[in-house]
């Protein structure tokens, strides 16, 4: 089995364009690949670009999309359905969330004073996604919700061959 190792952690996604709001830099960029819509009203457009890596076939990519909430200390999450659309004409991929709900927490009780701001995400099944710098991941998301990566590839220096 092959230990992942941690590459990078990111903050927020390297640009994130509003639909009111859109950095022309990004919007140029993005539409030299291919026409990815628009944001709708109410929506946020997150691209993120990846940087070049000496060996991407075994680097992989995970997502997190929530908001920042105030919580207790019972573990919480958001509900929503991350779904994955194809860019007509173009075969490639975006993503898009409609709608994101509530706080579903496990019901532990807590110290009066256990009360911390903390990133809550939406548990989706999308899993890790393939490396590709060549294409950005798109994300379409509600206005009051974020989109996070971090990026995975394995430590060579920790694999070894067990031969017997």
């Amino acid at each position: 089995m092959k230990k992942l190792m941690l590459l990078a952690l990111m903050g927020i996604a390297l640009s994130a364009c509003a639909n009111t709001q859109k950095t022309p830099q990004v919007v140029q960029k993005l539409n030299q690949i291919a026409p990815y819509p628009d944001a709708k009203i109410g929506a946020t457009r997150y691209v993120i670009h990846l940087p070049t890596l000496k060996d991407e076939t075994n680097a992989k990519v995970e997502i997190f999309v929530g908001k920042n909430m105030n919580v207790d200390c019972n573990v919480n999450h958001l509900a929503g359905i991350i779904k994955e659309k194809e860019l007509k004409g173009w075969g490639y991929s975006y993503y898009e969330v409609d709608e994101v709900k509530g706080n579903i927490s496990t019901m532990m009780a807590c110290p009066d004073s256990a009360s911390k701001n903390q990133f809550v995400t939406i548990n989706h099944n999308l899993g890790l996604l393939n490396y590709n710098s060549q294409l950005p991941l798109v994300f379409y998301v509600p206005n009051d919700v974020t989109v996070k990566y971090r990026i995975w590839q394995p430590d060579l220096k920790v694999l070894q061959a067990n031969a017997e």
